[in-house]
C-alpha cells in the first residue's frame, strides 16, 4: 500500500514522464523497507500476546515437583503463584509428636478453611509422610523458619520440631497448626495438590473425585 501512494504522488509531479525515475525507485524501495519494519514491529507484541507471560504463568500454573530426593526430616521450597511452598518429609517420630500438644493449639482439628477437604485431618495432608504448606505466616505474611532436631523447644517446651516466625513470634507445629497465644490467627495454608506417583506431586490442582 505504501508504494502505491508514492507512485501516485511521483506520477503527478512528473507530468506523465517516463516512470523509470531513479528518485522514484529510491522512494519506493525506502518506503517498502520502512513499511515492512513497521509491520514487523506491530506483529511482535501481537504474537507475544499469544504466549502467557512469566507473570501470568506464576499467577495460575500448576507446579510439578520431584520429591524422590527429599530426605526424612528435610524441607524443600518451591514457588507456586509467586508464593513459597514447603514440602517436608516427616519422620515417624515427627508424626508421633503431633498428638502430644493438641491442647496447646488454637485450631487442632482444622475447623477453619485453611486447607482442601482432603487435608482436614491430624496430619493435614494426603500422605502422612509429606507435609505441603504455603510458607507464609497467617499474621502479616512473613515467612516462618523451620526449627528441627530439638531447636523448636526453645519456643514451645516439649515440642522439638515446628515453625517459628521471628517477626512477631507466631508458632506452628509440624502440621502447620498454629499455637495459642501468638499473633497469627489461623493455621498455615495447605494448597491444593495431588500425587501423580510415588515420586511426583503437582501443586495447584486436586485429583478429580470419581
Amino acid at each position: 500500500m505504501s508504494n502505491v501512494s508514492v507512485d501516485a504522488k511521483e506520477s503527478a509531479l512528473s507530468d506523465d514522464k517516463p516512470q523509470d525515475n531513479p528518485r522514484r525507485r529510491f522512494l519506493t524501495v525506502a518506503t517498502c523497507v520502512v513499511g515492512g519494519v513497521g509491520a514487523a514491529g506491530a506483529a511482535v507484541p501481537f504474537v507475544a500476546s499469544w504466549n502467557p507471560s512469566a507473570k501470568a504463568k506464576a499467577a495460575g500454573a500448576d507446579v510439578e515437583v520431584d520429591i524422590s530426593a527429599i530426605e526424612p526430616g528435610q524441607l524443600i521450597r518451591v514457588m507456586w503463584r509467586s508464593k513459597p511452598v514447603w514440602i517436608v518429609r516427616r519422620t515417624p517420630e515427627i508424626l508421633a509428636e503431633l498428638g502430644n500438644h493438641e491442647d496447646q493449639l488454637r485450631d487442632p482439628n482444622s475447623e477453619n478453611e485453611q486447607q482442601p477437604a482432603f487435608a482436614k485431618n491430624q496430619y493435614r495432608s494426603l500422605k502422612e509422610e509429606y507435609l505441603i504448606l504455603v510458607g507464609i505466616c497467617t499474621h502479616l505474611g512473613c515467612s516462618p523458619q523451620h526449627m528441627k532436631d530439638g531447636a523448636f523447644e526453645e519456643y514451645v517446651e516439649g515440642v522439638p520440631d515446628g515453625f517459628f516466625c521471628p517477626c512477631h513470634g507466631s508458632k506452628f507445629d509440624m502440621a502447620g497448626r498454629v499455637f495459642e497465644n501468638v499473633p497469627a490467627p489461623l493455621n498455615l495454608v495447605v494448597p491444593p495438590y495431588q500425587f501423580v506417583d510415588e515420586n511426583t506431586v503437582i501443586i495447584g490442582s486436586e485429583a478429580e473425585v470419581a
